[in-house]
């Protein structure tokens, strides 16, 4: 008798893993924001870089180093204190890659000037399709890079530093940074009693010849295992930058001492510390009271690097969900086939390359600030309105790229659990959404000249667009109300909204009209889909999105 078979186990109906792409060119609203901002030449770099990050070895490298996560090791086996974070081969991998292609100091000259043409626009596009991939890793990679902008305050210990800093070459070993192929710089600024608030921090510096002892404490420091820090101390003359190596200069493992490692809901792969400085030797960094004029030019770059980020996690999102739809089938069709998927997805695919538009202008911006007023301006005025923009956007985006695949988009296999997870901490991060907002109201009143050309620009580049009009008297109005903070976040956001318009109708006007007519002349509904485009519109976003 012949027994039945039961194919049980028959795996049909699923979409195939998302990898062997080239994130660039498989991104064309990057690829033509990359080329609208200057950065054409760099199309084949950023190709072989795409096609890295995309790769299935990359993904994997992701996935590794976010389930083993760092453990801090206090002593040696014979009970020397050594403060040694541990972590993950994968984890050094994908730091030696993105040392590799210069994604922690290609904006900068061997010296520690600006790099100049379009570094900051191509930097940007590597920056973003490594946040696709595994976000932790580019915590110390983005503190590097920022912190050329505040040792430039200090060009004697620049100078000191750059050879090192400057090679293209990761080096994980715990010796001093003087001896290395290259180094990491984190930062150090908040403290339990005072986060935001750093001028109320309580850790003291003391002069000791030319260097200066440091005694207190950091809440939060994150990437411990960094060859240096940036930390704000009190010294004689008020709160001021120190430059604090792991390795004292005889060589000696500084007093750093780390109290535990912070159990982050996302981040995992990178270590974030709670310190204590026990006497620490320190350098200044700038003059002495100076110090948030000084690490303020850290923190606007790394304020860049959030936002970049968010779109970068918002991206992969769609195209992890883009990718699904394509291939699932539900009521004998393809997802993607269904009229309201399309809605949500092309609805998800405009908000992106508004994004992806907005970050690449700003970075033209930050390309071209040393030489151009007006580009400062738009730098110092917009970088808190797109950072608190984008890195809002990107929680509840992701949760919707979530329920496009289902439960898969909900369990820790797949790779949208974890950008969910790692998606709030930019908006948390060098500065969260109230910050933002009192720093655009800080420009405002500091350079109104200045503001009030910016808004001029981009009024001129909005003209043509629905509701721009409308949005930039409601703008102007906020900011000039006497209780204009209290309305700070309607009017923060609508100057995001504008910019982002701005900003992609330099690169696909047909999408920017698309864009204004669903944000700015419109209130944009709750849920992403919740909008009528038509459907040669529809198809039009999701190919540029996804070939």
């Amino acid at each position: 008798m012949t027994q039945p078979i039961f194919a049980t186990h028959e795996v049909f109906n699923q979409s195939p893993p998302f990898e062997g792409v080239d994130f660039f060119a498989a991104d064309r609203p990057l690829v033509e924001a990359v080329r609208a901002n200057g950065g054409a030449a760099a199309e084949k770099e950023l190709s072989d870089f795409g096609k890295t990050w995309g790769s299935a070895a990359m993904a994997e490298r992701g996935r590794v180093a976010n389930e083993n996560t760092p453990k801090l090791r206090s002593f040696d086996s014979r009970g020397n204190r050594r403060d040694q974070v541990e972590f993950h081969p994968s984890y050094h991998e994908l730091m030696a890659h993105s040392a590799h292609a210069g994604v922690h100091n290609s904006t900068w000259s061997a010296d520690g000037k600006p790099a100049g043409d379009a570094a900051e626009v191509v930097r940007a596009a590597k920056f973003y399709i490594a946040a696709q991939v595994e976000t932790g890793h580019l915590c110390p990679i983005t503190m590097t890079r920022a912190s050329v902008g505040a040792l430039a305050m200090q060009p004697d210990l620049l100078a000191k530093v750059m050879p090192v800093l400057s090679t293209r070459s990761y080096d994980p070993s715990f010796a001093p940074w003087w001896e290395k192929r290259g180094m990491t710089l984190g930062m150090g600024m908040t403290e339990k009693q005072g986060g935001t608030d750093v001028r109320s921090n309580m850790t003291r510096a003391v002069r000791d010849g030319d260097a200066y002892r440091i005694t207190g404490h950091k809440w939060f420091m994150s990437a411990p295992m960094c060859d240096a820090f940036l930390v704000l101390a009190q010294a004689d003359d008020g709160l001021t930058c120190f430059f604090m190596p792991r390795f004292a200069p005889d060589g000696s493992v500084n007093a750093i001492q780390f109290q535990r490692l912070k159990d982050k809901l996302g981040n995992r792969s990178n270590a974030s510390s709670e310190v204590e400085f026990v006497g620490a030797y320190a350098e200044r960094v700038g003059e002495e009271g100076k110090g948030i004029r000084t690490i303020i030019q850290m923190v606007q770059l790394t304020r860049q690097d959030c936002a970049i980020a968010s779109v970068g996690l918002m991206r992969s999102g769609l195209a992890h969900a883009l990718h699904h739809a394509r291939h699932r089938s539900v009521f004998q069709k393809h997802l993607a086939d269904q009229p309201l998927m399309q809605a949500v997805l092309s609805d998800m695919a405009l908000h992106v390359e508004a994004g992806v538009a907005l970050v690449m202008r700003l970075c033209r911006g930050f390309d071209r600030t040393p030489h151009d007023p007006a580009e400062a301006a738009y730098m110092r005025l917009l970088t808190p309105a797109i950072k608190y923009w984008t890195c809002k956007s990107a929680p509840p985006f992701l949760y919707e790229a979530m329920e496009c695949l289902g439960g898969n988009g909900y369990v820790e296999e797949g790779i949208l659990a974890r950008h969910y997870r790692e998606s709030p901490v930019n908006a948390i991060w060098e500065g969260s959404g109230n910050v933002m907002c009192l720093d655009v109201l800080r420009a405002l009143a500091r350079e109104p000249e200045a503001a009030t050309a910016v808004m001029q620009g981009l009024a001129t580049e909005t003209k043509s667009l629905p509701g721009a009009g409308e949005a930039i008297t409601f703008i102007g109005k906020a900011f000039r109300r006497p209780d204009g903070e209290r309305v700070a976040r309607l009017a923060v956001e609508k100057l995001a909204l504008l910019s982002a318009a701005a900003a992609l109708n330099g690169v696909s006007p047909r999408n920017a009209e698309l864009f204004a007519a669903t944000r700015l002349a419109t209130n944009h509904a709750s849920m992403y889909g919740a909008v009528d485009l038509l459907p040669s519109d529809t198809r039009a976003l999701l190919e540029r999105a996804l070939p």
